[in-house]
This record gives structure tokens, C-alpha cells and sequence, in this order.
């Protein structure tokens, strides 16, 4: 996974810098990438499909292979709508690469060991993302070098799977989903999932393309984008404690309202202090991207034990469809105000939602701090890596599901 991850984060930047230097429109930009979150959207319900058909081994070499060649075609064929089209791929391709390597790790985890399987798969996908980001330094990205090197970390990645001697694990379900039930059981759950979705994805979509507009160095650009993910990395497992022992809501407002601050900080530190962008923005990814696992334990505190597994696989989805309207919307937003419009399209989507979480707060009643579940920090990747989440694992193996 940290060869795949170190590949997938180095072609997403070099993706948005060479569009800068090609001249695409930021709007077009945006939407090259949202297709990736489009792509990957699709994946979770086909790829399962795939699997059952010819097999983990297989489907892995399979989409490997293509996702490394589109890597190399999007420099082969230099347009924006040929770019959407393998974007596309690409996502579909890397879901599906998540879910071969997460059933294995179930597969090969034993109960007491799940925890630390989890953190520690959370907390390699973020790192592998951030030092992907300097991997941009090892060529021009005018030219053909960072192409080539994603494409072959992409394909080095099949090697320890192709190589495995460990039996196949059970097949992959298709997620179902029932978005009215989980809006009605916790509504600021829900809605705090789809922002979750817009801002990363808006992140992951933009951020690169908004480092290249301000004028940032290469090296620079890479120190951004790796100080953004480590703040996320670093600052999630304080604030979920945090939230463990507080009202939850409370807790959520508090860090929508102050990434909304942050983000105002942000865009006013722009020409005026490099540095002080790195700082803000390491603080920044810590309360961005904590907002997801927050809102996944918020709906999880309303939820019967045997509802959790189903229930947070339905949001993963509902974060997947805010990642992928996240880099069109912020794109719109830098074509009319400048590269600063990344940071107001992030104050504005966490400042909405810490307004819906105060409403929220005076119109219903809290889940007493005894009763909530643990927080457990999460990173969107497959529906297959919730069952290595001890809480879930545990009560999914009680009810007797599959």
C-alpha cells in the first residue's frame, strides 16, 4: 500500500501542475479530478463484481496494470477531456486495488490484532500520500519523469500481491445504501460526511493547482501539500480523544468553525508569509481531515451495534459523491476570485456545516458522553477496511453477517 499510495499521491499533484503548465482553465481543471472521485464512486459498486468473476490475484494484476498505463497515456495525449476520461479509470482502477489489499490484511489479521492493523493502515496511507508529494522534485514536471515514475510505483505495487502464498479471502459485498435512514438518525452525521467529502476532495483535487497559482517553488508546493496530509495525520487521534469525552457535537462545531478560521488565515497569509501558509496549513489538514471520522462516530453513536458496519459503508459512499462534485466547485470558485478561491470554498463548506451543527445542537437532543462509542480515526478508502475497525469487526462477527 505505501508504494501504491506513494504513486497515486505523486501523479495526483504532477496532474495539477502540468494542467497549470498546459494551460487547461482552472474550471476544467477541477473537473479532470472530480472524474478520479467519480471514478472511484463507481468502483465500489462493479469491482466487487470483478472479484467474484476472476479472482483477487487477478483483478489486482488487472487493474494495476491499467492504472499504471494511464498514468503514462496522460502524457502520451495532452487533453483536458482525454485527462477526465483516464481520471476516471483511475479512480475505478485504485478502489478496487484498496479492496484487494484490505481483504487480505482481514484475512490475515486475528481479532486481537485488529486495532493495531487499522491505526497503522491509516497511518501508512496518510504518510505514503505526504512523501509521495516530493517525489515531484525527481523531475521536471513539464516532462515525462513524474509520469514514469508513478507508473512504476504503480506496477512495483503488484509485486508483493502477486507473490502472496496466502489463500483468497471471502468475496467482497456490495455495499447497499440507505441514505434516508441515515439522515434521519443523525442528520449532522450525514451532512458533516458530504463536507468532509467536499473539502478533501477539494484538497486533493486543488490543492496543488493553488500552490502553483500563488507561485510557489516545486519544493515548496511539495512541503504544502505533505504538510496539509501530516497535520491531518498527527491531529486527528488528539481531537477524536477529545471528542471521546465531550459531546461529540460540541466537539465537531468546534473544529468545522475553526478550520472555517483557518482557512480565512490561509488566504490572507498569501504573498505575504510562505512559512506562515506551511503553518496554517498543517493545522489545517489536522481539523479537515478529522471532520470525516467525527462525523462517521457521530452517526455511529445513534446506531444499534449491528447497524454500524452497513451504516458506515453508506457513508463512505456519501463522502465519495462530495469528493467528487468538491474539485469542480472549488475550481469555479479560483476561475472567479483567483487561486485564493480554494481557501474561501473551504471556509464556506466548513463554516455551513458549523452553523448546521449549532441548529442541530438546539433542536435535538445529545447522546450522553457514556453512551457514545470510541472515536476511531479514519481515511476514505474502500468499504472492505472497515472490517479490520475493531468496534465493527466485533459486531458484525456477533450478529453472524458476512
Amino acid at each position: 500500500m505505501g508504494i501504491l499510495l506513494a504513486g497515486v499521491g505523486l501523479m495526483g499533484t504532477t496532474l495539477g501542475l502540468r494542467a497549470g503548465l498546459e494551460g487547461f482553465p482552472v474550471t476544467a481543471t477541477g473537473i479532470i479530478m472530480s472524474a478520479y472521485f467519480l471514478g472511484f464512486v463507481l468502483g465500489t459498486f462493479l469491482v466487487p463484481q470483478l472479484i467474484r468473476r476472476v479472482g483477487y490475484i487477478r483483478t489486482f494484476a488487472v487493474l494495476a496494470t491499467t492504472a499504471s498505463s494511464t498514468a503514462l497515456l496522460h502524457v502520451l495525449f495532452i487533453d483536458p477531456w482525454t485527462w477526465g476520461g483516464l481520471r476516471l479509470v483511475t479512480g475505478f482502477c485504485l478502489v478496487g486495488l484498496y479492496m484487494v489489499i484490505e481483504s487480505w490484511l482481514n484475512a490475515m489479521t486475528s481479532n486481537h490484532q485488529r486495532g493495531m492493523v487499522f491505526s497503522t493502515y491509516m497511518a501508512v496511507t496518510l504518510l505514503a500520500m505526504a512523501l509521495g508529494q516530493y517525489l515531484i522534485l525527481a523531475g521536471d514536471v513539464g516532462s515525462f519523469i513524474p509520469f514514469a515514475l508513478s507508473a512504476v510505483l504503480l506496477s512495483l505495487s503488484l509485486i508483493p500481491i502477486a507473490l502472496t502464498r496466502i489463500a483468497e479471502p471471502a468475496q467482497v459485498h456490495t455495499p447497499s445504501i440507505s441514505l434516508r435512514h441515515l439522515y434521519k438518525v443523525s442528520p449532522l452525521g450525514v451532512l458533516g460526511t458530504l463536507t468532509a467529502g467536499l473539502a478533501n476532495g477539494g484538497f486533493w483535487g486543488m490543492g496543488a493547482v493553488f500552490a502553483q497559482r500563488i507561485e510557489l517553488s516545486s519544493s515548496d508546493i511539495a512541503f504544502y501539500m505533505s504538510a496539509t496530509i501530516i497535520g491531518g495525520m498527527l491531529l486527528q487521534w488528539p481531537i477524536g480523544h477529545l471528542s471521546d469525552r465531550h459531546d461529540r457535537r460540541v466537539v465537531l462545531t468546534f473544529v468545522t468553525f475553526t478550520g472555517m478560521i483557518l482557512a480565512i488565515s490561509a488566504y490572507a497569509s498569501i504573498g505575504f508569509s510562505t512559512m506562515t501558509l506551511f503553518g496554517v496549513s498543517f493545522l489545517f489538514g489536522g481539523f479537515m481531515f478529522t471532520i470525516y471520522s467525527l462525523s462517521v462516530a457521530h452517526v455511529n453513536d445513534h446506531l444499534q451495534p449491528e447497524q454500524m458496519l452497513e451504516a458506515t459503508s453508506s457513508l463512505l459512499l456519501i463522502y465519495g459523491i462530495g469528493a467528487t462534485l468538491g474539485p469542480t466547485v472549488a475550481g469555479v470558485m479560483m476561475d472567479q476570485v483567483g487561486a485564493g478561491g480554494l481557501m474561501i470554498y473551504f471556509a464556506l463548506a466548513l463554516g455551513g456545516l458549523g452553523v448546521f451543527a449549532l441548529i442541530r445542537m438546539t433542536s435535538s437532543a445529545t447522546v450522553p458522553v457514556e453512551e457514545q462509542r470510541d472515536f476511531v480515526g479514519m481515511v476514505r478508502t474502500s468499504q472492505v477496511v472497515l472490517e479490520l475497525n475493531p468496534q465493527l469487526a466485533d459486531n458484525d462477527s456477533k450478529t453472524g453477517a458476512s
